[in-house]
């Protein structure tokens, strides 16, 4: 239910939102002040108004544990684009400042980044797996180790070749796992629970006003609900409204383009 949530579009996503905290907060005023249930409303009457402090410092807290998790998920999703795209970016450099010809070299590293950029990226924000990244790797793989490498341009060159290889393999892999990460339905329930509650303690405090009532439980529910969207549009880093780009890896196909 919650992953279904977090696919949806961006003004799906807060129209839940909004939905769920705007029928909390009309319950929470009609069981306050309707005539079947003043009565016994008036008996909780008395609440001071640190209490709902008290909930929505817990609330806060843990809305932040969750933005933290998601957030720094974002910036290793960032992290490991870039670091894939500068170790195939380093092949290059390397494979033309040798002495010798690696235009074959060259090609290999294009057609990776093509099948990266062209079929893996478009897969990977579908929670699919693309084919032909693999075979593409692979190609690569055999072409740094290629003996002839170390006779022609050193043993130096083919080493930078191998591990700008590897690094950019382990980046992949890295990208790769954080694409396929989420946050734990249970952390998610908590939070929305907890915005719950803490609507709830903000009515027991205004108990004696409808209007003043209506006014924080309007005030909270909107803050509630422009955080815990914005949180969720970044749940997935790959996909989505806000997300990370293939620009690192896109300039590369502009390089061996030319």
């Amino acid at each position: 239910m919650i992953k279904a949530w977090l696919d949806f579009p961006i003004l799906e996503l807060f129209a839940v939102l909004s939905t769920l905290y705007a029928t909390t907060g009309a319950v929470i005023v009609i069981a306050s002040f309707s005539p079947a249930t003043v009565v016994r409303m008036r008996r909780v009457e008395g609440v001071v108004a640190p209490f709902s402090g008290a909930v929505g410092v817990l609330f806060a807290f843990l809305t932040g544990f969750l933005a933290n998790d998601i957030t720094d998920r974002n910036r290793q999703a960032a992290r490991a684009v870039q670091s894939e795209a500068a170790e195939l970016r380093n092949i290059y450099a390397v494979s033309h400042a040798s002495v010798s010809d690696m235009a074959s070299l060259r090609s290999v590293v294009a057609k990776y980044v093509s099948a990266l950029v062209k079929d893996e990226w478009p897969a990977m924000a579908q929670d699919q797996k693309a084919r032909s990244p693999a075979p593409a790797y692979d190609a690569l793989l055999r072409e740094v180790s290629d003996p002839q490498i170390a006779q022609t341009a050193g043993g130096a060159v083919q080493t930078a070749l191998l591990n700008a290889a590897v690094g950019a393999g382990r980046a992949r892999s890295e990208r790769l796992a954080l694409a396929s990460d989420r946050t734990i339905d249970a952390k998610w329930i908590l939070v929305l629970i907890l915005g719950v509650v803490t609507q709830i303690s903000i009515g027991l405090v205004h108990l004696k006003r409808v209007g003043a009532q209506i006014t924080a439980l309007t005030v909270f529910s909107i803050a509630v609900v422009i955080a815990l969207g914005l949180i969720g549009l970044q749940e997935r880093p790959f996909s989505g409204d806000i997300r990370v780009e293939p620009g690192p890896l896109a300039e590369l196909t502009k390089i061996a383009a030319q």
